[in-house]
C-alpha cells in the first residue's frame, strides 16, 4: 500500500507529468534516430527542433493534462509512426499509408490485425495511460506552479535556439535534407496535406477525365474473330516462379504451355496497389503519374476501337482508379461485391466462369481484363486445401518463426495462380480465334527473406522481393502463325530490363491491333522498337526516383545483380 501511494503521489505531481508527457511526445522522433539511414547531423535535428517545439507548447499552459490532449493528433502519428515502423522496419508515415487507410477493404485489414497485435499492445501500454493521466488532470483542474512555468520559459528559448542552429546545420551539411521529407512530423503533416489533395482529385475524376480519348482504331480484319485478356495479378514476386529459376515446382502447368513467352528482368515501378495497377490499366508510368487524373484507361482504348469489353475483378471496391478504369467496361463484376456476406472469400477461379460467360457471347472482338486476388495474405486463403501441395502450410501468423510455413503457403498460392492461368490458356485457344493473354503482378512480397525480416508489402521503402515481378505473354496457334513476328520480337526481348508499369499498357494495345497516339512501341515488349530506359521507381509523392535513391539496401542491390537485373 505504501508503495501504490508513493507512486500515486508521483502521478498526482503535475511537475512528473510535464516531463513525462514531454518524453512522450518525442519518442517517435528517438525511435527514428536508429531505423532511418540519415547522417548524424540530420538526427540531431530531428529530435532537437520538434523537441522544443513540444518544449514550449507544453509550457504554454498552467494545466499540462490539456495541453497533452491538445497535442493528441501528434499522439495519433506517434502511435501510428511506431506500428508502421514494427511492421516495416523503417520510415516515416507516407501518403500512400494514408491513401491505403480509405482504398484497402475491412477485410484485408482484419487479415493483417492479429499480426500487429505486439505492436499495438506497445502503442496501448504508451499512450492510453497517459491520456488517462491527462484527463484526471484537467477533470480535477490541477495546475503547474507559476514558478515552474516561468523557469520552463526561460529553457524554452535556449532549446529553441539549438534546434533552429541544428536545422540550419541539417540544411549546411546534408545536400539533400528536406524539412518536408526529413523532419518528423512536420513530414507527416506534409504528407497529410498532400493525401487530402489526391483524394479530392480523385474524387473529382469523373469531370476531369470525362473528355478524354484515345481516337483508338482497329487495324486488324473486322471479321477475323480476336479475343485477348489481361491478367493483373495480386502480389506474387517471380522469386518465387519456377519458370523464373526457383527450386520448387510452382509452375508445373505454365512450363508446358505452348506459345507462352516469359520475360525474366521485370520490375514494378510501385508496391502498392492502388498506384501499381491503374498504371498497368493505362498509360501512365512513374514518370507522369498525375497525369491520371485527366486519363481513362486501356478498355476505353479497346472500346474505341470496336472492341466488346468486360472487366472481372476478385477484390472489392477501392473507391479509386481501379474501380473507375474496371467500371469502362461493357460488362463488369466485382465478384466478391455479389453478396452482403463480408467473409465470402472466392477462389480466383471464380473469375473464370465470368470469362466462360463472356466467350459465350460470341462477340467477333472481344477485350476481358482480370483483377485476381492471387496472393495477397493471408496465403492459405487464396487457394483450397486440396490443392495444397507444400506442407505443412499452417500456421501463416506473420512471425519469423514460422517463415518455413508461410513459403508453403506462399508457394502453393503461385502454384494455383500456374492452374487458374493454365486453364484460362486452355479456354482461350478453345476458340479456335486469334488469342493472346498478357499477365503480371502488381507488385511482389516480402517474407522474411533476409536478416532484415520484412514481410508484406506497400512498405515505404521497397525491396527486391517486392518490385521483381512475373510477366508472361501467351499467344494461341492461330495468332502466332497470324502475326509471327510478335512472337519473334517477344522471344528477343524476353531477357531485356523490362518496367510492368510502363510496358504493360502499349504491349496490350499492340497485341490487341489498337492504334492510338497514346500507343508508344518503344515501351512494347512484342515490338521491334522496344528499347531499355533506365529505372525508376514512384516515390510516395508521385516523383520517378532513379532506384538507388529511394533507400533500397545493399541487401536488395545484391538480389538484383544475382538475377542479372540492371537497376539503373
Amino acid at each position: 500500500m505504501k508503495l501504490f501511494r508513493e507512486i500515486k503521489k508521483c502521478f498526482e505531481n503535475q511537475e512528473n507529468l510535464f516531463y513525462l508527457f514531454l518524453a512522450i511526445l518525442i519518442v517517435p522522433n528517438i525511435v527514428l534516430c536508429f531505423t532511418e539511414p540519415m547522417p548524424a547531423v540530420a538526427k540531431v535535428c530531428n529530435v532537437l527542433l520538434p523537441f522544443s517545439v513540444y518544449y514550449a507548447i507544453m509550457s504554454w499552459s498552467k494545466n499540462c493534462g490539456r495541453t497533452f490532449w491538445i497535442l493528441f493528433p501528434f499522439l495519433f502519428f506517434g502511435a501510428f509512426q511506431i506500428v508502421l515502423l514494427y511492421l516495416f522496419g523503417q520510415s516515416i508515415i507516407a501518403v500512400d499509408m494514408f491513401l491505403n487507410l480509405v482504398t484497402t477493404n475491412s477485410s484485408e485489414a482484419l487479415e493483417l490485425l492479429d499480426n500487429l497485435i505486439p505492436a499495438i499492445i506497445m502503442v496501448v501500454l504508451l499512450y492510453i495511460p497517459a491520456l488517462v493521466l491527462a484527463t484526471v488532470s484537467v477533470v480535477k483542474k490541477r495546475k503547474l506552479p507559476e514558478t515552474f512555468i516561468r523557469r520552463e520559459r526561460k529553457r524554452v528559448r535556449i532549446a529553441l535556439a539549438a534546434g533552429i542552429l541544428s536545422l540550419g546545420a541539417a540544411y549546411l551539411l546534408d545536400f539533400r535534407y528536406e524539412l518536408k521529407s526529413d523532419l518528423y512530423p512536420a513530414n507527416v503533416c506534409y504528407n497529410i496535406a498532400l493525401a487530402f489533395q489526391r483524394t479530392a482529385q480523385t474524387q473529382n475524376y469523373a469531370s476531369t477525365s470525362k473528355d478524354f480519348t484515345f481516337q483508338a482504331k482497329a487495324v486488324r480484319p473486322k471479321e477475323h474473330k480476336e479475343v485477348y485478356v489481361m491478367v493483373i495479378g495480386e502480389t506474387s514476386r517471380a522469386a518465387n516462379w519456377a519458370i523464373y529459376g526457383y527450386d520448387r515446382e510452382t509452375n508445373p502447368g505454365l512450363s508446358e504451355v505452348e506459345g507462352l513467352t516469359a520475360f525474366r528482368h521485370v520490375l514494378t515501378e510501385s508496391n502498392t496497389t492502388h498506384k501499381s495497377v491503374p498504371m498497368l490499366m493505362s498509360p501512365v508510368s512513374a514518370h507522369d503519374f498525375n497525369s491520371i487524373y485527366r486519363q481513362k484507361g486501356i478498355i476505353t482504348a479497346f472500346k474505341e476501337a470496336g472492341y466488346r469489353t468486360a472487366f472481372f475483378s476478385n477484390q472489392r471496391y477501392n473507391h479509386s482508379f481501379i474501380d473507375f478504369f474496371g467500371k469502362e467496361a461493357d460488362t463488369y463484376d466485382f465478384i466478391k461485391e455479389d453478396t452482403r456476406d463480408s467473409g465470402y472469400n472466392p477462389s480466383d477461379d471464380e473469375l473464370l466462369k465470368s470469362v466462360a460467360g463472356e466467350l459465350a457471347k460470341g462477340a467477333t472482338k472481344q477485350f476481358i481484363v482480370l483483377h485476381t486476388y492471387g496472393s495477397h495474405f493471408n496465403y492459405r486463403e487464396r487457394y483450397p486445401s486440396e490443392d495444397a501441395f507444400f506442407l505443412p502450410d499452417f500456421p501463416v501468423d506473420a512471425e519469423v518463426k514460422y517463415k518455413d510455413n508461410l513459403i508453403n503457403a506462399y508457394d502453393n498460392s503461385i502454384r494455383y495462380t500456374d492452374g487458374f492461368l493454365t486453364r484460362l490458356i486452355r479456354m482461350l485457344q478453345e476458340q479456335g480465334a486469334d488469342a493472346a493473354m498478357l499477365y503480371t503482378s502488381d507488385h511482389g512480397e516480402d517474407i522474411f527473406d533476409d536478416d532484415r525480416h520484412l514481410f508484406l508489402h506497400a512498405s515505404p521503402v521497397p525491396s527486391y522481393y517486392q518490385i521483381h515481378v512475373p510477366f508472361l505473354i501467351w499467344m494461341s496457334d492461330s495468332y502466332r502463325r497470324n502475326y509471327p513476328a510478335l512472337m519473334q520480337n517477344a522471344e528477343n526481348n524476353r531477357q531485356k530490363n523490362i518496367s510492368s508499369s510502363a510496358s504493360f499498357f502499349h504491349t496490350m494495345l499492340e497485341l490487341g491491333g489498337v492504334e492510338t497516339p497514346y500507343r508508344n512501341d518503344s515501351l512494347s515488349v512484342t515490338s521491334i522498337l522496344f528499347t531499355e530506359k533506365p529505372r525508376v521507381y514512384l516515390n510516395d509523392h508521385n516523383e520517378a526516383r532513379p532506384l538507388d535513391d529511394i533507400g533500397m539496401r545493399e541487401e536488395d542491390f545484391e538480389m538484383l545483380q544475382n538475377k542479372g537485373i540492371s537497376y539503373r
